[in-house]
This record gives C-alpha cells, sequence and structure tokens, in this order.
C-alpha cells in the first residue's frame, strides 16, 4: 500500500507538471466533483473537449460561450489559451465549491465569469430554491454565440432538459451553436443495454427515458433519440451534422463517452 502511495503521487506531480503555468488552475483531485479524480484525466478531458469545441462547433477565440454544468473547470482550463480578450467565458454551476474555486482561481481572466445557481438536483443540489422546470438563464435573449452541456442531461429528466434547452435556444443567436452530450437511445444502444453490454445500465422505462434507479432517476438517464430531435425542432436548433455516437453503450465505434449533438439556430 505504502509503495502504490508512493507511485500515486510521483504520477499525480507528473501530470500536474504537464499544465505548465497554467498549474494553479488545476484543484486539488479531492474537488474534481464533475469526473475522474486524476490530473491525467483532468488534462485528457479538457484536451479532448477544446478539440471538439473547434472542430465540431466552430468555435472562434473571439465569441462569447456560455458553459451551463462548468464544474469545476475541468473544461474550462484550455479554454484560456484560446478565447481572446475580445471573447468571453460564462460557468453556470450549482455545486458551490466548484464556483468558488473557479471565482478566485480565474481572478486574472475577467473575461471568465462563474455563476452559481440555486437549482434543485438530487445527487448534486438537494436544497436548491429553483426547478429546473422553470429556471430561466440570468442572461438576454441572443448572448451568445456557442452554448456547451457536458452530462448535464445525462442527469435530469424530461421536463427539465425541455425547459433547459428552451433556454439554450433563447441565449444563442441566430446561426450560433451548441454542443450537448446525451446518453441517447435507439436501436444499436437499446440492443446493448438489452444484451448488458453496456458499462452504464439503464433498466427502467420512465416516458421517454430509461433510468438505473427509478427512485434517483438523476444518477443516470437516456433518452429515446426521436424524442430528443424532436424537442430540437420543436426550440428552433437545427442538426445538420450527424450525430457523434460515444462508447457509453458499449459500442466498438465512437467519438467520446457520451453521445455528442452540434446544433445551430434557426433564423425566426
Amino acid at each position: 500500500m505504502m509503495l502504490s502511495a508512493a507511485l500515486r503521487k510521483i504520477q499525480d506531480q507528473y501530470w500536474l507538471a504537464r499544465f505548465g503555468r497554467q498549474a494553479g488552475l488545476v484543484p486539488p483531485v479531492a474537488l474534481m466533483h464533475d469526473g475522474p479524480q486524476s490530473y491525467k484525466e483532468f488534462k485528457r478531458n479538457g484536451t479532448e473537449f477544446l478539440r471538439y469545441y473547434i472542430e465540431l462547433a466552430g468555435l472562434q477565440p473571439d465569441e462569447h460561450m456560455l458553459d451551463v454544468g462548468s464544474g469545476i473547470g475541468r473544461k474550462t482550463l484550455p479554454l484560456v489559451n484560446y478565447l481572446s480578450e475580445r471573447g468571453s467565458y460564462d460557468g453556470l454551476e450549482l455545486v458551490k465549491s466548484g464556483v468558488d474555486w473557479c471565482v478566485q482561481k480565474y481572478s486574472n481572466y475577467p473575461h471568465f465569469k462563474f455563476h452559481l445557481i440555486d437549482v434543485y438536483n438530487e445527487l448534486y443540489n438537494p436544497q436548491g430554491k429553483y426547478r429546473a422546470t422553470e429556471y430561466r438563464f440570468p442572461f438576454a435573449d441572443e448572448q451568445f454565440d456557442f452554448v456547451v452541456l457536458n452530462s448535464v442531461f445525462t442527469h435530469m429528466i424530461a421536463q427539465e432538459i425541455e425547459n433547459y434547452l428552451r433556454e439554450v435556444a433563447r441565449v444563442l443567436r441566430t446561426g450560433g451553436r451548441c454542443l450537448i452530450s446525451f446518453f441517447l437511445l435507439n436501436g444499436e444502444s437499446l440492443r446493448l443495454v438489452e444484451q448488458n453490454q453496456s458499462p452504464i445500465a439503464l433498466p427502467h422505462q420512465i416516458g421517454p427515458a430509461r433510468v438505473f434507479s427509478p427512485e434517483k432517476p438523476e444518477a443516470a438517464i437516456g433518452f429515446d433519440e426521436d424524442y430528443v430531435t424532436g424537442l430540437y425542432q420543436q426550440v428552433g436548433l437545427e442538426i445538420r451534422n450527424p450525430i457523434y455516437y460515444g462508447w457509453w453503450c458499449g459500442r466498438g465505434e465512437y467519438l467520446s463517452c457520451q453521445d455528442l449533438i452540434v446544433a445551430f439556430k434557426r433564423a425566426s
């Protein structure tokens, strides 16, 4: 055990050093509530999603970006060297420790702002004041060029994502883009789930969704793909690119862990 702890410490020091001058923006492992608790995975995940933001959604350095579910900056840190001061980043997060950390550590980057939202979630904010079914993002209409939600709709029920998707469309400028991750239920993923090939079990049906636990549906939730694409159409978001499917269900060909949808806001 002592050797394992020593090796873990060496590995942590190695990966923390890989962040270079940005190491001060990396939280202690114990504070990483929004994903794998390791410096290696923190760096890998951030690098991965910066690539998706640019290559899949066309994010430009001077654009205005909203990150709903910004966590503790896992996917924020790589943007420091990409978004210019003519651009901006706003993060919404309901876990106070994540917001407090980011507000303090990003104080030298005034175009990066973090906002604590008091929205109820049984897993992450059980004392939340507002319901996600009614919550309005604290921003003006058509304020952002790009909106991202990573691993947010995999922890929200149907009525909540319906409201949040309307809010995404509201705050996006015409022609603006959004990148949102899901566990999408279609022929392939359902077959793998039923065959117990999926690392994420979703055995219980609730309306257009399947969940890991009916008592705590927010633990992991997947939605019927046709239901999701129909919601996009209803709120004025157009899916032009193919859906980028993930490995979450055990499929052999994939891009990331979760399924990624890139969509554009249509003109009214």
